[in-house]
């Protein structure tokens, strides 16, 4: 039976030409497993390598151009400090000219995980541990900004916190 799928216009292409195994049974759609599986693998190895060069400050991927990964790695960073900052405005309020660059220390090599207030209490925590330039007082607004965001949940703000706070309840 000659072959009858076009070789120009739509549903041309790569793969559509006679003599071409897409890997799926063409009455189904399903996976025969030609070689599918490998490109996947392949595929996925390869995206991983680039999130790690991008986030995780891993080396540059054969064919990737590693002063263009290295710009992008430094606005991932920067968007992630914005965003920090956004929802923690106190820590550049507390470290002035020097959140941006801190961050960015921190940052290199230690992806997000877990979302952005996790990564801001990590990034309290590290400074605490292991930044020796902060200042006593940049030290300790920093150490009661941690304390007050990792204890216990504050209590509710229903009818009866509400009472408590102004006073009229028990």
């Amino acid at each position: 039976m000659p072959d009858t799928r076009p070789t120009t216009g739509p549903g041309a292409g790569p793969g559509s030409g006679p003599g071409t195994d897409t890997g799926t049974d063409p009455g189904s759609g399903m996976d025969t497993g030609s070689g599918t599986d490998a490109a996947r693998r392949r595929l996925a190895a390869a995206q991983a390598a680039l999130l790690g060069a991008l986030v995780a400050d891993g080396p540059a991927p054969a064919g990737f151009d590693p002063a263009r990964l290295e710009v992008q790695r430094r606005a991932l960073i920067a968007k992630r400090a914005s965003v920090v900052a956004g929802i923690a405005p106190e820590l550049p309020r507390i470290l002035g000219d020097r959140y941006r660059p801190v961050f960015a220390a921190y940052a290199r090599g230690r992806p997000m995980t877990g979302g952005y207030r996790p990564d801001a209490m990590r990034f309290v925590a590290h400074l605490l541990e292991s930044a020796p330039s902060l200042s006593r007082q940049q030290r300790r607004r920093l150490r009661r900004w941690y304390r007050e965001r990792s204890g216990r949940a504050p209590r509710g703000w229903g009818p009866a916190g509400l009472l408590r706070l102004l006073g009229r309840g028990t």
